[in-house]
């Protein structure tokens, strides 16, 4: 059977910044122990050869209770 990629979209730190009314830099803190399983995915490209950091509808769930565990 083959793997079958099921993220069907992602955001962008700065997307998911502006929604959550934060810093990017906080939420790149806060992501840093997460894994690809908890929603959390580099996204590569000729202007970023060194990625960005972005995150799935799982991962912004798991952001958005970080945030919330930490009271910020």
């Amino acid at each position: 059977m083959a793997h079958v990629n099921k993220v069907h979209s992602v955001s962008t730190i700065a997307l998911v910044a502006r929604h959550l009314s934060v810093e990017e830099d906080l939420i790149a803190e806060l992501a840093s122990g997460m894994d690809p399983e908890d929603g959390l995915i580099w996204v590569y490209s000729l202007d970023r050869p060194d990625g960005a950091m972005a995150f799935t509808e799982y991962g912004v769930e798991n952001i958005t209770t970080l945030i919330a565990d930490h009271d910020i």
